[in-house]
C-alpha cells in the first residue's frame, strides 16, 4: 500500500510541475516512512513540520498512525490529508485532518449487510489485526452491527498481532473449528494472503471475505489460488472508464510496471486536492479554510466533496478475486 501511494503522489507531482507547479513554483515531494510504528511516525511528522517546514502532509496511510500524528498537525495548523485512513475515531472533528475516503462506518456496514442479505450467511467468524487497532476495531464494530441487525451472528472475534502472533496455522484452525458460514479477515493484504493459505489447507471450500484494507495487488500476488473467491469491499472501480482514470492508469502502468491499486488512485486524488487548494488560496487564507471554501474537487473517478469536517464520500464497490484477477462481484 505504501509503495502504491508513493507512486501516486509522484505522478501527481510530476503532472503539476509539468504545467507550471503552483503559482510558478515547483513542488518538492519529501518522503518519509512511518514504518507502521508510532514513535517513527511521530518523529517523521515532527521533522516535516518543525525542521523542513512543509506546507502540507499527504498521509499517514493507516488509521493508527493517523490518530498518533494528527495532534501534531493540529497544533502546527498544517493540513494533513490521508488517502486511505478511515477510522471513526477521527470523524466529526473540526481539525486539520482531511481524507478523501468515507469513514469506516460506510464500508464495513455495507459489507455486513451484503454478507447477510446477499450471501445469506448466518454465522461468521472474524480475525482482526491489532497492529492497526483503531481501523480494525472500528471495522469489526460496524460490520457486526449491520450483520446482526439483519439477523446474523458473529460467532467468533479473534484478535491477532502479526509481529508476535506468527502461528497462522493455529489461528486458521481456530477459525475453521468454529464452523461458520464464512470467515472475515480484517488485515493487510500480506496477512490475509498468508491466513487464506492456512485456511484452505484445512477447509478448501470455506468462504472467506476481507476488509477493504486487503484489496491491494499484493493480495493476489502472494495469495495465489488460496485467495480465489475472496470477497471484499473496495474504494475504487478498477475497471472504470472515466477518461482521467484511464489516462492515469496507463501512465502508472508505463512508469511503474504494475497496477496503481486503490492506494495509488486515492493518493493521486489527495495530492491534487492539495495542489489545487494551494494554487487557489489567498495569501491571507489558511490552507484548511481554502479547502473547505472550495469544497468540491475533481477526482479520477468521481468528484471529491468534503463536508465541514474534511471527510469525503466515496462509493462502495464489492469485489471478488477470480482466477487470480480482481473482478466486480456478480451473483
Amino acid at each position: 500500500m505504501g509503495i502504491s501511494s508513493l507512486n501516486g503522489a509522484i505522478l501527481a507531482t510530476e503532472r503539476r510541475n509539468a504545467s507550471g507547479g503552483i503559482k510558478g513554483r515547483r513542488i518538492e515531494l519529501i518522503v518519509r516512512d512511518d514504518d507502521q510504528k508510532k514513535p517513527t511516525a511521530l518523529q517523521s511528522v515532527g521533522e516535516l513540520i518543525d525542521n523542513i517546514k512543509v506546507d502540507a502532509i499527504i498521509g499517514p496511510l493507516t488509521s493508527d498512525m493517523s490518530i498518533a500524528t494528527a495532534p501534531l498537525a493540529n497544533k502546527a495548523r498544517i493540513v494533513m490529508i490521508s488517502p486511505t485512513s478511515t477510522t471513526n475515531e477521527l470523524s466529526g472533528k473540526n481539525d486539520y485532518f482531511f481524507r478523501v475516503l468515507s469513514p469506516t462506518t460506510i464500508y464495513a456496514s455495507a459489507s455486513g449487510r451484503f454478507h447477510r442479505t446477499r450471501l445469506k450467511y448466518s454465522r461468521m467468524a472474524v480475525a482482526y489485526d491489532m497492529s492497526n487497532r483503531s481501523y480494525s476495531k472500528s471495522w469489526l464494530t460496524d460490520f457486526k452491527s449491520a450483520f446482526v441487525k439483519e439477523g446474523g451472528t458473529v460467532s467468533l472475534e479473534r484478535p491477532f498481532w502479526p509481529e508476535t502472533d506468527s502461528n497462522f496455522a493455529l489461528l486458521a484452525k481456530e477459525l475453521v473449528a468454529n464452523r461458520p458460514d464464512g470467515i472475515l479477515i480484517i488485515a493487510s493484504s500480506i496477512d490475509v494472503a498468508l491466513l487464506c493459505k492456512h485456511i484452505r489447507m484445512l477447509s478448501p471450500d470455506m468462504p472467506i471475505s476481507a476488509s477493504d484494507w486487503a484489496g491491494t495487488e499484493q493480495l493476489v500476488e502472494l495469495g495465489g489460488k488460496s485467495v480465489n473467491g475472496l470477497i471484499f469491499t473496495h474504494y475504487i472501480d478498477r475497471f472504470g472508464a472515466q477518461p482521467e482514470y484511464v489516462r492515469f492508469r496507463q501512465k502508472y502502468l508505463l512508469k511503474f510496471g504494475r497496477e496503481p491499486g486503490y492506494a495509488g488512485v486515492t493518493t493521486y486524488d489527495a495530492a491534487n486536492v492539495l495542489f489545487e487548494a494551494l494554487s487557489r488560496k489567498r495569501k491571507d487564507q489558511d490552507l484548511k479554510d481554502a479547502i473547505l471554501a472550495i469544497r468540491t474537487f475533481d477526482g479520477l473517478q468521481n468528484p471529491i466533496v468534503f463536508n465541514e469536517f474534511g471527510e469525503a464520500e466515496r462509493k462502495v464497490f464489492i469485489s471478488v478475486v477470480r482466477d487470480g484477477q480482481f473482478a466486480t462481484y456478480t451473483q
